[in-house]
């Protein structure tokens, strides 16, 4: 074995703006381009904000302004305003705040004196702006480097501090801010902080009721009773019950959206059963309990620990340090309160019991086949490798924590799933091969996801039999080609998450992989185009030395090729529930039987797509209606 020289020429120090571009993912998560929620933009954007909410929550500052056009944001709040003589150092020197002192900022959202200062590092460009009594102190920086620190000058601004940025594109690449991840962030806010205003781009995000709001907004259609409002003293929850499968919860600390859940989340699972259970004096399962539950839990806790810098999930077992558990908190206020108000409110007791018997008796009825079905998917992963696993699960499905990094492909035929087995990361990325099209199961019971293979085959992979916590993936990816087949088989499968596991898809863990439509190249570059804008850049390029290919299936595209498109610079388009969409209604609309203003709309909407062949454009078009009409009249593709 050969020896490596060890010295001391070999340790290297870092300043603070180096290590956070150096290991961005230990202060933001990760980079990502803007396609998932959780992606490092809109990370850097709430370590802003945080700030801001903070200085409202103090009591100071009921109005917030945000700005972004194109990749420039701007976020001014009416706060107290930074310090003056410290502006520099709270954006440039590391664990360098105000919350540290837990007197002045006793439940804050930042804790460690980093987040303004990732969002520096991390930025082409960066500005802080502090107004304090008719003063302002101005510093400019790019990458962390400070370029401009001017002196005090005389403002007639109202205080407050304003920070202006631009993500790096060395660092966040092709990046794009999405609208609904923004105002999803925005709405957040405001939900858990009654009387704040924020304007974003000339809209304004307000609320009145809080957790009320939160709920009344996400809800799919009505609930099975009026929504349980009940606040307290730093803790406030919202609950109901709808009429579809799972669990939907959406909880908070301290303001901070932990969308991994974590202690507290627990915790109110637990307590909620048990508070229903000991209110009816009935032994049920816990599971019938909560099966349908739509609910909200806000918490404020001092000094929380977070199991990751993003603060995406609760580690603390204690409202504060060496103070009441966290498990008896919650559960000591549902007890109290919640059993209140079902005592005072018998028409909401008599519903929510008759949901818990209909869990029940479905629960008891699918028990046999769900007991056939798990040995069936059990013998199915072994002997017919359906599902090509990561070596994260391998190792140990449980206790890895490159779990949140995990993505599983679902795609179509041997060629396709082949292609993308030969090409993954093996740590962290699985493939699922699905065997035909997927059945239709819009308005179908939970029965059949245990009867058709592919579904139960699908739940298995995932583990969500028994509810997201199982989730084993955090990203599921469908990957079908860009046809009509491909299509039909996208939607059969949205319809499927949407149908019976719909906050799989609340929860922004549902993705549609783009692939490249066109490589160009010549002998000494290549480009792939994702569209006909692409390829137009790309040929003129390369001009007349530019050979073209058209993709028109994953399977035609070779794993060499591959390794590109579902790498590093993978383009994933989420899946998203817009605010004023309701699921059962696009269901229905989409995937119901079929009528003259589902056909109306496919054909009135109808994309025709520039095939490099020698065919008109109103020829293709009139070819790929009549292959639409044709498979409408069979019935087939429920679009």
């Amino acid at each position: 074995m050969s020896e490596t020289n060890y010295g001391e020429e070999h340790i290297r120090s870092l300043d603070w703006k180096e290590h956070i571009r150096l290991r961005p993912g230990m202060y933001i998560g990760k980079l990502g381009d803007g396609s998932s929620f959780d992606d490092g933009i809109y990370i850097l954007l709430k370590e802003v904000l945080d700030n801001c909410i903070d200085e409202f929550v103090m009591g100071h500052g009921r109005k917030i302004e945000v700005t972004i056009d194109g990749p420039r944001v701007e976020v001014r709040d009416y706060g107290r305003g930074v310090p003056l003589g410290k502006v520099v150092d709270v954006v440039s020197k590391i664990n360098t705040g105000a919350k540290y002192d837990s007197k002045a900022f006793k439940k804050s959202v930042g804790l460690n004196g980093v987040g303004t200062k990732a969002v520096n590092a991390l930025s082409s460009y960066f500005r802080i702006e502090s107004v304090r009594e008719g003063q302002l102190k101005r510093a400019e920086f790019d990458r962390g480097v400070l370029r401009k620190d001017t002196k005090l000058e005389k403002s007639d601004e109202a205080n407050g501090t304003r920070v202006v940025f631009e993500p790096d594109e060395q660092m966040f690449k092709q990046y794009l801010y999405r609208e609904q991840h923004i105002e999803r962030l925005l709405w957040n806010y405001c939900y858990l902080n009654t009387g704040l205003t924020i304007l974003y781009n000339g809209r304004k995000f307000q609320s009145k009721n809080g957790l009320l709001d939160l709920l009344e907004t996400k809800m799919d259609g009505e609930p099975l009773y009026p929504i349980i409002h009940l606040i307290g003293d730093d803790i406030e929850v919202a609950i109901t019950h709808a009429n579809h499968y799972g669990e939907e919860y959406y909880s908070f600390v301290n303001g901070q959206h932990t969308t991994q859940g974590g202690t507290h989340q627990g915790a109110f699972r637990e307590a909620v059963a048990k508070t229903i259970k000991e209110h009816f004096k009935k032994d049920w399962e816990s599971g019938d309990c909560r099966t349908g539950i739509v609910a909200a839990i806000s918490v404020k806790v001092v000094e929380p620990v977070f199991e990751s810098q993003t603060k995406t999930k609760l580690g603390s077992l204690e409202v504060e340090p060496g103070g009441q558990s966290m498990r008896s908190f919650i559960g000591d206020f549902l007890g109290r309160e919640l059993d209140n108000f079902l005592h005072k409110n018998p028409t909401v007791a008599e519903v929510l019991q008759t949901r818990i018997l209909q869990n029940e008796r479905e629960r008891k009825e699918l028990s046999g086949i769900r007991k056939l079905a798990r040995e069936r998917a059990k013998k199915s992963n072994l002997h017919n490798k359906k599902l090509r696993d990561c070596r994260v699960h391998l190792n140990d499905p449980k206790k890895d924590d490159r779990k949140e990094n995990s993505t599983l492909f679902i795609t179509e035929g041997d060629s396709a799933s082949g292609s993308i087995t030969k090409s993954r990361d093996v740590e962290t990325q699985a493939v699922f091969s699905l065997k035909g099209k997927p059945l239709n199961c819009y308005g179908l019971t939970k029965k059949v996801v245990y009867e058709n293979e592919e579904f139960n085959l699908i739940q298995a992979a995932l583990n969500i039999e028994d509810g997201m916590e199982g989730l084993r993936y955090n990203k599921i990816v469908i990957a079908t080609d860009a046809d009509v087949d491909g299509m039909h088989i996208r939607l059969l499968l949205m319809t499927f998450f949407l149908q019976f596991f719909p906050d799989l898809v609340k929860n922004d863990h549902l993705y549609i992989l783009q692939t490249p439509l066109f490589r160009v190249r010549n002998k000494k570059e290549t480009f792939y185009c994702y569209n006909d804008e692409e390829r137009q850049r790309a040929i003129a390029k390369l001009g007349k030395s530019a050979e073209i290919t058209r993709f028109k299936g994953l399977g035609e595209i070779s794993p060499d090729e591959f390794k590109h498109f579902i790498g590093p610079d993978i383009r994933l388009e989420p899946v998203m529930i817009t605010k004023d969409a309701k699921v059962n209604d696009l269901l229905s609309f989409y995937m119901g039987k079929n009528t003259p203003n589902r056909q109306e709309f496919i054909i009135g909407n109808l994309k025709v797509e520039k095939d490099l062949v020698e065919e008109t454009a109103a020829e293709a078009a009139a070819a790929r209606v009549r292959e639409i009409a044709k498979k409408l009249e069979e019935n087939e593709v429920e679009v």
